[in-house]
C-alpha cells in the first residue's frame, strides 16, 4: 500500500459524491425545463451516449464538460467550497451550514 493510498481513497469517494450531486442537479434542471437527455445531446452537439456517460456520474466531469452542459441549457454552474463542520472532538459532522468561501477576484453569481 502506498503512502497516499488512504488519501486517494478519500479523494475518490469525495469525487463520486460531487459527481452524484452534479448529475442529480442536472437531472432536476432537465426535468424543470421539460427537456430530455436527447434534447441536451442535440443542444450540446454530442451523441445521446455521451450525455448518458455524463448523467451516469461515471465520467470524469471536468469543468469544461460542466460548462458545455450549462451553455447548452442556458444555465449557470455554481461551485462553492465550504469548510466541513467539526464536532468538539474534531470529527467531521454531516452539517453543511458553514458559510461558503468566495474568491475576491471573481464576482459570485446568484
Amino acid at each position: 500500500m502506498g503512502i497516499f493510498a488512504r488519501d486517494e481513497s478519500r479523494t475518490n469517494l469525495a469525487a463520486a459524491r460531487i459527481a452524484r450531486q452534479a448529475t442529480a442537479s442536472l437531472a432536476g434542471l432537465l426535468t424543470g425545463l421539460g427537456k430530455t437527455r436527447s434534447d441536451l445531446a442535440a443542444s450540446m452537439g454530442v451523441s445521446p451516449g455521451r450525455v448518458s456517460q455524463i448523467m451516469s456520474g461515471d465520467a470524469n466531469l471536468t469543468v469544461r464538460t460542466l460548462a458545455a452542459v450549462a451553455e447548452a441549457l442556458d444555465a449557470d454552474v455554481q461551485i462553492t467550497f465550504r469548510a466541513r463542520a467539526r464536532s468538539a472532538d474534531g470529527d467531521v459532522c454531516g452539517s453543511t451550514d458553514t458559510p461558503p468561501y468566495r474568491s475576491s477576484g471573481l464576482p459570485a453569481h446568484r
